[in-house]
């Protein structure tokens, strides 16, 4: 039996599309927020988060979303899948961790890297795969996190965001290496 102060993680179902587009978009805002024009923000959000969109990942089998939850509120989500990074090794079979983000207010506590156990878990749950991760070239704790875990950056893309172009690390950790 767990309390309402002991943080939980389920897998998302497509009955969460709402909860799982409400939380991408607030966690979106507080992390990278201040880097767009508003209306750039608002269009990628609408897109990107979209209820639909979010309910259209979550019904797919290849696609899984994490919440992280506490007393019963989501407070943080992670999502894997089909690697689909714009990498020229990039091979059939290898696995993304697409998002991994929490609330500000719950951070450095050690429930993000609970939430990446849990994503990684699934992405080898058919054993050892290649894992792709993109992430932020400024997001400096993200990066030093992965390579923790034993990710490498191996390229770079231009992730967009309305008319700004986002300078994105591709990093990558071999099958069977942590």
């Amino acid at each position: 039996m767990t309390s309402a102060s002991t943080p939980t993680i389920r897998r998302a179902t497509p009955a969460d599309a709402e909860t799982v587009s409400r939380l991408a978009t607030r966690t979106f805002i507080e992390t990278f927020g201040h880097l767009y024009p508003d209306e750039d923000l608002q269009a990628f959000l609408a897109d990107a988060y979209a209820v639909e969109k979010q309910r259209t990942i979550l019904a797919h089998p290849e696609y899984a979303i994490w919440l992280l939850e506490l007393g019963g509120v989501a407070i943080g989500h992670a999502a894997a899948g089909p690697c689909g990074l714009p990498h020229p090794e990039v091979a059939p079979g290898d696995g993304e961790l697409k998002r991994l983000y929490l609330l500000q207010s719950h951070q450095n506590g050690g429930l993000g890297a609970r939430l990446f156990s849990t994503a990684i878990d699934w992405l080898q749950r058919e054993g050892p795969r290649r894992l792709w991760i993109g992430v932020w070239s400024e997001n400096l704790g993200a990066q030093r996190f992965y390579a923790r875990h034993g990710f490498a950056k191996i390229g770079e893309y231009e992730f967009p965001v309305g008319r700004v172009r986002d300078r994105e690390f591709i990093l990558r950790r071999e099958r069977g290496s942590e």
